[in-house]
């Protein structure tokens, strides 16, 4: 595939390229923001052939001013993904849970670090068991591969930039989490409740359900409807870049590849406590 084919593979395609000789490399992203590792679902069966990688640990660099998911060092996502089994030019396919999150997110990781062929499992492992196709426990041997991370490859916003891109008249920064928490009524997870001042909500649910993503017409007009245009800029964020991650592989599959992530995202942006925060249902507060 070039890479900017569908990025979704659906079980039963999946099972018959794994069929073949020249498989593509299959990685279990498994992950949850709180209770049990992903790993251990992994251990208790996962696709024949698959290699767990971490979300936190291998996809991600460490949590800090950048946000609780931030961007991982090269080098370091050079070395697990060689460690993965991951080739130069040759296809990939990772899978999660069912949500669709991390799934995205390692998707999003994989092409912005230059490697163009990789695809996401539609519905996960929850879609592969429905499908009634095999699993194993077996861990498999793994041959190190060779590929060469060169980042930047799909755009990046830091917090300046999604500031002014909220700020714009030309643009669109939308905020993916759900409404409360964009309104500033409630934050679980971060000290600062609120929202980048300037952005539009548009929660997760608009655009995909159980990792499973509407036609792109219909993904068109709801991006639309937040203020989403032809041409203009258009960047997401969530509250640690991992949601924001599966919104901009919706803004892709909409046809607007050129969608930006701000990586940091709201945990990132309060982690500076000079920087504005906005409450309330509208982009100003």
């Amino acid at each position: 595939m070039s890479g900017t084919d569908d990025p979704l593979i659906e079980p039963d395609r999946l099972a018959t390229e794994l069929a073949r000789p020249d498989a593509p490399t299959l990685l279990d992203v498994r992950w949850r923001l709180a209770g049990p590792p992903g790993r251990d679902d992994y251990l208790a069966g996962h696709l024949p052939g698959a290699v767990f990688v971490d979300l936190d640990t291998d996809l991600c660099g460490p949590p800090g001013a950048a946000g609780r998911h931030p961007l991982p060092d090269p080098a370091a996502l050079q070395n697990a993904l060689r460690a993965a089994g991951v080739r130069a030019g040759h296809p990939v396919v990772v899978y999660d849970g069912g949500d669709g999150l991390a799934a995205a997110r390692a998707w999003w990781t994989l092409r912005w670090a230059g490697h163009r062929p990789v695809r996401v499992l539609a519905g996960g492992w929850a879609a592969w068991c429905a499908a009634g196709l095999p699993h194993t426990v077996e861990v498999p041997p793994v041959t190190p591969g060779d590929v060469t991370v060169r980042p930047g490859a799909l755009p990046v916003l830091d917090a300046d930039a999604a500031a002014a891109l909220a700020a714009a008249d030309d643009g669109v920064l939308i905020d993916v989490r759900a409404a409360p928490r964009y309104r500033g009524e409630t934050e679980p997870i971060d000290p600062v409740a609120g929202h980048v001042p300037g952005a539009v909500n548009l929660p997760a649910p608009g655009y995909v359900t159980e990792g499973r993503y509407p036609a792109a017409d219909v993904l068109r007009d709801r991006f639309a409807a937040v203020g989403v245009r032809t041409g203009a800029p258009v960047g997401a964020y969530c509250g640690s870049g991992v949601t924001a991650a599966q919104a901009v592989l919706a803004l892709h599959l909409a046809g607007r590849p050129d969608a930006a992530l701000y990586v940091g995202s709201w945990s990132g942006w309060v982690a500076d406590g000079s920087r504005p925060v906005a409450t309330g249902p509208t982009p100003g507060g």
